[in-house]
């Protein structure tokens, strides 16, 4: 093995791939004095975008309701591009799913509260999420559902 094949891991750019804020119901949702419900969603994909070249993108969705009526939608994409180089194949999708959100969620965190607080509300702080958490209950997910017998 020659020295240049130490694995390679590293941030080639970061940046925000989406971002929408929607308050659909202002300037009556600003009268509104009890605290909205929120609901969080974290999504994450990846691509290959060259050799050793990937594409990542954390996407959090945060959505504040009264009831049935919306009080504000946000949604970032914050993406990454990541060099991985030298790397066992069976090691590169942890990577994608663990290593590369864990890098992008504090730039996507510091947006939302940003997008929440331009809109006009009170900042939303996301709390510290557990990817590698995600990825190993998302593997035992599609490992239970391949051993489920198919129904022709």
């Amino acid at each position: 093995m020659e020295q240049n094949e130490q694995p390679v891991f590293g941030i080639e750019k970061l940046y925000i791939k989406d971002l929408s804020v929607e308050v659909p119901n202002a300037p009556e949702i600003f009268l509104e004095r009890e605290a909205p419900q929120i609901e969080i969603q974290l999504n994450t994909s990846g691509r290959g975008v060259g050799e050793g070249v990937f594409e990542v993108i954390l996407t959090v969705t945060v959505t504040a309701k009264f009831g049935e009526k919306t009080v504000f939608l946000v949604e970032v994409g914050q993406a990454g591009i990541f060099r991985i180089m030298n790397v066992p194949e069976d090691q590169i999708e942890p990577l994608i799913a663990v290593a590369c959100p864990n890098i992008l969620f504090p730039y996507a965190r510091e947006t939302v509260s940003d997008a929440v607080t331009r809109a006009g509300f009170s900042p939303i702080v996301l709390q510290p999420v557990n990817f590698e958490a995600m990825y190993m209950q998302r593997m035992q997910e599609q490992t239970a559902a391949s051993a489920e017998p198919t129904i022709q």
